[in-house]
């Protein structure tokens, strides 16, 4: 068995570092109802996420339904299982449920189809804790981040890594150095996981862990754009922006827009105006590359898009600034984000009226929005919908927001009254089921079961008797009749 699993925390207090974000889970959970948001855990992989997700269903007692990046994660699927496990309690007895969808940033493509809104809807609907866990926070769509409280997991440092290290070594009973131990956890970079992995490659077979032993190789480094165009900005200071840059699974191209995109916050326009010049360079020689297929040519524009930039920057205050994705990129994918949700309208109406979705866009969507500016909460309340739906419909998203918000605290407020009543009907049928126990007299006479059947017999007995009797006086009578 892997140690990476046989040594995962079972409970919050295994785990090592974030010890804040672990704090906040904990309260979460302690203080949850069904009006608590979901959580979205985020941050590099390895570094105890989905762990705590599972010490923390352990230490509440709570039953784990989990749907992560294997699955087929369709509109369908996640309604089935992760809409069901929502709102019903559970079966072994648990107090509650805990939901977890794991790498929830990667819902894209035909198979997630869908699967982001089905997420939103489960969010609002659920009666059950939701725990979303991410590497990256923007991968998530902006409704589910805006339905959610945010916590983030850190890298641990190295130094942190090692006790636990320790740890494991006397448990399986291996002695390794501590300069072993020390590389091991340097080149994890945060990743507890990953070094739990490569002291398990390297003690395979052996007794004693020496740096000569080391198998490293399988660690993979690799660094995101957040950490890359920081760097050429001149937020962060790093040894090489190349090698930076040829850890970063992305294509010139994609690099030249994020740092294009992060230029418009700088406070200096000339110094602006000069980065703009090196990127635009950079852009001719991707224009090369393309038009001739000669990709030698990408090594010069990463250095004019990297150092240019740089170069130009630098000696300028190098205060935190928060890096965004390009602004082209979130207006294509509000703009996507609309068309997916004005096609789930159309269709969601197109299957009430029994009509196919162009057919309502084509010829009926003005009468549509006429009846729902007439009558938007019926709409609301009969397509279930939210408030990006109402607000295509009725072109006013602040009053789409309060009605949807009304309806929504309505809903809440039956929900709790049947479950209020229900829950009086119970007492009320408990204490009459105690009041039966405690006063035996109110109950009528029960009869033995012996005497019943007794009884029973006796009176079949008489019965048959009446019936020879009659029988015999009728064949008397017979008798006398034709005896000459």
């Amino acid at each position: 068995m892997n140690w990476a699993e046989k040594y995962r925390p079972r409970h919050l207090s295994e785990l090592i570092g974030n010890r804040e974000s672990l704090r906040q889970i904990s309260e979460w959970a302690r203080n949850w109802t069904v009006d608590t948001p979901p959580l979205i855990l985020y941050g590099k992989p390895g570094i105890g996420k989905t762990s705590s997700a599972y010490a923390l269903a352990n230490d509440m007692d709570w039953e784990v339904v989990e749907l992560n990046a294997s699955d087929q994660r369709t509109k369908g699927v996640i309604e089935k299982v992760a809409g069901g496990s929502a709102s019903t309690g559970s079966l072994t007895g648990a107090s509650r449920k805990l939901i977890i969808l794991d790498e929830a940033d990667n819902l894209q493509g035909n198979a997630d189809r869908g699967g982001a809104r089905a997420i939103a809807d489960v969010i609002r609907q659920s009666k059950q804790p939701i725990i979303l866990i991410a590497n990256d926070l923007y991968g998530l769509d902006a409704t589910i981040r805006n339905l959610c409280t945010k916590i983030q997991f850190k890298a641990l440092p190295a130094k942190s890594l090692v006790p636990r290290l320790k740890e494991i070594c006397s448990r399986e009973e291996i002695s390794c150095s501590i300069p072993a131990l020390n590389e091991i956890a340097e080149q994890a970079s945060g990743d507890i996981r990953s070094a739990v992995t490569m002291l398990y490659a390297s003690a395979i077979g052996k007794d004693k862990v020496g740096e000569d032993d080391l198998s490293i190789s399988s660690k993979d480094s690799r660094a995101s754009i957040f950490d890359l165009v920081s760097a050429t900005l001149g937020y962060r200071q790093v040894p090489s922006l190349l090698d930076l840059n040829f850890s970063v699974d992305e294509t010139p191209d994609t690099v030249l827009q994020w740092v294009e995109g992060n230029l418009g916050v700088l406070p200096d326009r000339k110094k602006t105006a000069a980065a703009y010049q090196a990127l635009s360079r950079a852009d001719m020689y991707l224009g090369y590359t393309y038009k001739t297929q000669y990709y030698t040519l990408w090594r010069y524009a990463n250095i004019l898009m990297l150092y240019g930039v740089h170069d130009v920057l630098k000696g300028r205050n190098t205060s935190f600034a928060k890096i965004m994705p390009p602004s082209r990129w979130r207006l294509m994918s509000s703009a996507k984000r609309l068309k997916n949700l004005r096609e789930q309208l159309l269709s969601d109406v197109g299957r009430t009226m029994h009509m196919s979705a162009s057919t309502v866009r084509n010829f009926y969507l003005c009468p549509v929005s006429l009846l729902a500016n007439t009558k938007p909460e019926s709409f609301v309340r009969g397509y279930n919908l939210d408030a990006d739906q109402l607000n295509i419909l009725i072109n006013d998203l602040d009053l789409a927001k309060n009605i949807v918000k009304t309806i929504d605290q309505e809903r809440k407020q039956l929900e709790k009254e049947l479950k209020k009543k229900k829950k009086e009907e119970e007492m009320l049928l408990k204490k009459q089921r105690k009041a039966i126990k405690i006063n035996p007299s109110n109950e009528p006479a029960i009869q033995p079961v012996d005497n019943i059947t007794h009884a029973h017999k006796k009176t079949d007995k008489s019965d048959s008797d009446t019936e020879i009797s009659s029988e015999k006086e009728k064949k008397s009578s017979q008798s006398t009749l034709f005896n000459f």
